[in-house]
């Protein structure tokens, strides 16, 4: 009767073995991959700002391609520096409105790479509506988050003059 219970217990032991030293193999892994990804981001920064000093220095007053080439690679570095974040996060809610920031740069991104050509007016504004929506989106969300916060900060007080005046009550008596 006993053996089947002790190998009931061996097999949870193993698993629970098993799971510790995924989760430790998971949370390596994603630290070489946050580290690559810091690696990188500085590679965008040093390169934008070579790029940025070297052609500011060649061309003196700039054109408006190069400009435009150079917002481009600008929000291409914010895009990155996004997601980086992303992966210190720990806050699915914080998760999420970075997750809301980067979907609206990367759209106004792909609004100053498109040419405006007439034919291309139905796409244009079905990425300025989704780009206006999202920029909505992280307004109210800010904003909510705000009102949250003031809540919270509010109820903690509260309880807080709640207990003190209990601890009041029986000091008295």
């Amino acid at each position: 009767m006993n053996r089947p219970h002790t190998e009931k217990n061996r097999l949870q032991m193993i698993q629970s073995k098993l799971d510790h030293w995924l989760y430790v193999a998971l949370t390596t892994l994603r630290q070489v991959f946050v580290l690559l990804m810091i690696i990188y981001t500085a590679i965008c920064v040093i390169s934008f700002a070579i790029k940025l000093s070297a052609l500011s220095f060649a061309e003196g007053p700039l054109a408006f391609s190069i400009i435009n080439q150079l917002l481009t690679d600008g929000l291409y570095v914010l895009i990155v520096l996004a997601i980086v974040k992303s992966l210190f996060l720990k806050n699915s809610f914080d998760y999420a409105v970075t997750l809301l920031e980067t979907g609206f740069v990367v759209l106004i991104r792909k609004l100053i790479l498109l040419p405006t050509d007439p034919t291309e007016w139905k796409l244009l504004l079905i990425l300025g509506a989704t780009s206006t929506l999202f920029f909505v989106l992280i307004i109210v969300t800010h904003h909510y988050r705000k009102k949250w916060l003031m809540q919270d900060q509010d109820r903690r007080i509260t309880e807080k003059n709640n207990h003190a005046n209990i601890a009041q009550g029986e000091t008295r008596l």
